[in-house]
């Protein structure tokens, strides 16, 4: 137990002194391998085993995917039609964005580049329309989150991999929870909307409009009809799927839409560059870590622990999910999984829980990390575009969060909601 010590008190150290979570979890690894006398090479097998995995290697082509499809006009198609469908509804512009963020979140699976494909084009236009700076923002920030629970999911392949549970099953289960939020964030939005006396278009719905914006989104559209169609029928797998979204945005942004061009390419390949080597960098020295925790029965004890306290599932997931989203305020989202996988996992099985409902409620959890300080990443986003400070966006994000964190008990409480349709399509 002096290891662990060693291990958790490093690490704590590290990250109090403001360290980046890679640095820590690295570091205090390689001090424990030190300690117990074991080579330092043991982390260059880990780093390779890291990664030498056929499912890891969708999250690299999903990334890029998500950045092509802004460069090839997708995700403004996508905004449109959310617009036009939205039409003189109550808080109408707000609720486009959520709209916007639960198309793209089912192209892109990620929270952040989803706040910031629909943020870029629907913030500046709900100012404009005369809502509030910070509610702008705070709707925004709260609706990008959607982009990791619709799938395809990069936190759902990345718990997957960690936890040996199959992806596709994953990103089925998802599509229900999804909707359950989505629904909850815009009867708030309604609700709020009202309030403060936002309206929507001014032209009324029509149905020439939407059919415009059909027309011209079509493509679009289809992106994720291609992508999760071809997952659901098992026509290919997870990791095809990314390759096949790459070369669908491809062939739309060159032929069909013609806006995609050499400098758009270029970028989208630098941000998947920059951003899939910070996720491999957090994915090995998070794996590391873990071993080290398995090596010394941690999650067993724990999982004793917890069930030494009580044997009521519910009380259980209430004491987790409070956890998690405790957690998610200050690490990120896929070092959370990578961490705490090994370690809750085994405690949800022994009380019956099925790992592929687990792992939804786990990622709805993460979802909610991504809209409260400290770390917030779609925070910064938003705030970034919105051009206003973090405490205001926090504060009139409070209401979005608390909508979604009822939906994850509602989640976690009725199993079905992540389970049927799975069970439907013979998973």
């Amino acid at each position: 137990m002096e290891v662990v010590g060693i291990l958790f008190g490093s690490f704590g150290l590290l990250l109090l002194i403001g360290a980046p979570i890679t640095i820590a979890l690295g570091m205090s690894s390689m001090i424990s391998l030190v300690v117990l006398g074991n080579d330092l090479v043991y982390l260059v097998q880990v780093a390779y085993s890291s990664v030498d995995s056929f499912p890891i290697m969708a999250l690299p082509a999903f990334i890029l995917a998500g950045a092509l499809m802004e460069y090839a006009g997708i995700s403004r198609r996508l905004v449109n039609l959310a617009e036009a469908l939205a039409g003189p509804a109550t808080g109408g512009l707000a609720a486009a964005t959520v709209l916007a963020c639960l198309f793209f979140g089912a192209i892109s699976g990620s929270g952040p580049a989803t706040t910031a494909a629909v943020g870029m084009l629907m913030i500046p236009a709900m100012i404009n329309r005369g809502y509030d700076k910070g509610f702008a923002s705070a709707i925004t920030a709260s609706s990008g989150g959607l982009g990791v629970v619709i799938p395809p999911s990069i936190p759902m392949v990345i718990y997957g991999v960690s936890g040996n549970q199959s992806i596709s099953k994953l990103f089925i289960a998802g599509f229900i929870p999804g909707l359950i939020i989505a629904a909850g964030l815009m009867s708030v939005n309604y609700y709020l909307c009202r309030k403060k006396g936002y309206k929507g278009s001014t032209f009324g719905w029509s149905l020439a409009k939407i059919g415009k914006a059909l027309k011209e989104g079509i493509w679009s559209i289809m992106a994720p009809v291609v992508i999760l169609g071809g997952i659901y029928t098992g026509f290919f797998t997870p990791t095809e799927a990314a390759v096949v979204a790459i070369f669908y945005t491809l062939f739309v942004g060159v032929f069909i839409h013609r806006e995609l061009k050499l400098g758009g390419g270029s970028k989208s390949l630098e941000a998947c560059t920059w951003l899939t080597g910070r996720v491999l960098l957090i994915m090995f020295t998070a794996r590391t870590f873990g071993r080290l925790l398995v090596q010394y029965r941690i999650p067993e004890i724990v999982a004793n622990g917890l069930l030494a306290m009580t044997n009521n599932v519910y009380i259980i997931w209430v004491l987790v999910i409070a956890f998690l989203i405790f957690v998610g305020m200050f690490m990120e989202t896929l070092a959370t999984i990578m961490i705490l996988t090994p370690v809750l996992l085994p405690v949800m099985a022994k009380l019956g829980v099925d790992p592929i409902h687990f792992g939804i409620v786990f990622v709805c959890c993460c979802e909610i990390g991504f809209e409260t300080p400290p770390l917030g990443e779609n925070l910064f986003i938003a705030s970034g575009i919105g051009d206003t400070s973090i405490e205001e966006i926090s504060l009139k994000a409070i209401p979005f969060s608390l909508v979604e964190i009822s939906a994850v008990f509602l989640i976690a409480f009725v199993p079905t909601l992540s389970l049927w349709l799975p069970k439907l399509m013979g998973y």
